[in-house]
C-alpha cells in the first residue's frame, strides 16, 4: 500500500477504542473526502505478538487515506517496531498514545501515564522516528492528576519537541487516573481551551491541535483562530452527518447537499462485500446509526438495524427496511450560511 494524500491535519477523527475501526473509516470516508482519519489504539504487544500477526490489527481499505495508526506503547524498541511495521502497511502518519487514562493501559505503561515521564516519551518518539519515514506525531493531555500545572506540561511538550517531533494533539482536559473511568475521564475534568491557546502562543513553530467537547462546526472554527487543527471523536461518531460539512468549511470544497438515503447506498458495495466473506452486517451499520439524528424517523430507524442487522440473515434489504422508516428525502442540514 502507497500512500494517496498528503496530510492536512486541519480536521481529523479522533482515536476511540472499539468505535473507530477499519469499518467506521470507510464510512467516515465516504462522508469527507479530506478528514485525517485516526485508528483505534493499537497496542505494540498485539502488532508484535498477537495471533493472526500485524494484519489482523492494521489491514485496513486503500480508500481511507490519508489514514494515521495509533500506537500504545512505552517501550522504545517496540515502537519503533511497530513504526517501521505501519509505514510498510502503508500509513500516512504514526501516532502515541499519551493520553488514555484506563487501569488496563495505566499496568501497562501505556496512555496518560507516560505524562509523568517526559524522557521516556521523548525516547519513544525519537526511537520512532528513526525506525520510519512518515511522520511521528504525539497525542496527550494538558496534566494528569496533581501534575496538572501549566510549568509542568510546558515542560513535558518542550521534551518532546526537542527530539524533532513537530505535531501535538492535545485533548483539553487533564486526566485522573484513580478514581475515574475512562467515561468519566472524557467529561468530568474541565475542558481548559485557554491551556492549549497558551501552548501554541509558546511554541509557534509547532503545529498544535485540540481535541476535547468539539460539536459544532461554528465551535471548531473558533478554536482554529489559536490552533492549527481540530479532532473530533464522539460528535463525528454520534452524529457523522456533521462530517459532510467538512470538506466545505475547513478545506474549501464547493458546498452541496447530499441525501442521507444516498449517503447509505453508496455503503451497499463495500457492504455486499463484506457480506461475502461472512461478515456480519452489524459490524458496518452499527457505525452508521447516528447518521439520521434530529430527524423525524431517526428512532425507528435505529432501532431496527440495532435489532435485525446482528441476524445471521442480515443483508442490504435489512437496510432497506431500515431506510423505509425515513422520510423520502433526508437532507443533512448545514450549519453553513
Amino acid at each position: 500500500m502507497t500512500s494517496q494524500k498528503s496530510i492536512n491535519r486541519t480536521f481529523s477523527t479522533a482515536p476511540m477504542m472499539d468505535w473507530s475501526d477499519k469499518h467506521c473509516r470507510y464510512f467516515w470516508r465516504s462522508l469527507s473526502q479530506e478528514a485525517l482519519l485516526y485508528t483505534e489504539m493499537v497496542t505494540t504487544g498485539a502488532i508484535i505478538h498477537g495471533k493472526g500477526g500485524p494484519e489482523r490489527f492494521l489491514n485496513f481499505n486503500e480508500e481511507e487515506h490519508p489514514v494515521a495508526l495509533q500506537l500504545g506503547g512505552s517501550k522504545p524498541v517496540e515502537l519503533a517496531q511497530c513504526s517501521k511495521i505501519a509505514q510498510e502497511f502503508g500509513y500516512d502518519e504514526v501516532n502515541l498514545n499519551v493520553g488514555c487514562p484506563s487501569d488496563r493501559v495505566q499496568n501497562n505503561m501505556i496512555g496518560a501515564c507516560l505524562m509523568g515521564h517526559p524522557q521516556l516519551v521523548a525516547d519513544c518518539i525519537k526511537a520512532m522516528q528513526d525506525a520510519c519515514d512518515i511522520p511521528v506525531t504525539i497525542k496527550h493531555r494538558i496534566g494528569i492528576d496533581d501534575q496538572d500545572s501549566y510549568e509542568a506540561l510546558h515542560h513535558f511538550v518542550k521534551t518532546v519537541a526537542d527530539t524533532g517531533c513537530e505535531t501535538f494533539i492535545v485533548h483539553a482536559r487533564k486526566a485522573i487516573l484513580q478514581g475515574l473511568s475512562p467515561k468519566q475521564n472524557r467529561e468530568v475534568p474541565p475542558l481548559k481551551y485557554e491551556v492549549v491557546k497558551q501552548l501554541k502562543e509558546d511554541f509557534p513553530h509547532l503545529e498544535i491541535l485540540i481535541n476535547g467537547g468539539l460539536q459544532t462546526i461554528d465551535q471548531m472554527q473558533q478554536v482554529l483562530e489559536f490552533t492549527d487543527g481540530v479532532m473530533v471523536g464522539r460528535e463525528a461518531y454520534h452524529s457523522p452527518a456533521l462530517l459532510l460539512d467538512v470538506d466545505h468549511a475547513f478545506y474549501g470544497h464547493e458546498k452541496h447537499e447530499r441525501n442521507l438515503k444516498d449517503v447509505v447506498r453508496t455503503m451497499y458495495p463495500y457492504i455486499e462485500n463484506h457480506l461475502k466473506q461472512d461478515g456480519k452486517l452489524a459490524y458496518i451499520t452499527r457505525h452508521m446509526l447516528g447518521l439520521f439524528n434530529g430527524l423525524p424517523g431517526s428512532r425507528q430507524f435505529r432501532r431496527h438495524l440495532s435489532e435485525q442487522a446482528y441476524k445471521n440473515t442480515a443483508d442490504i434489504q435489512t437496510i432497506e427496511d431500515a431506510l423505509a422508516c425515513m422520510p423520502d428525502n433526508p437532507v443533512a442540514t448545514s450549519e453553513l450560511s
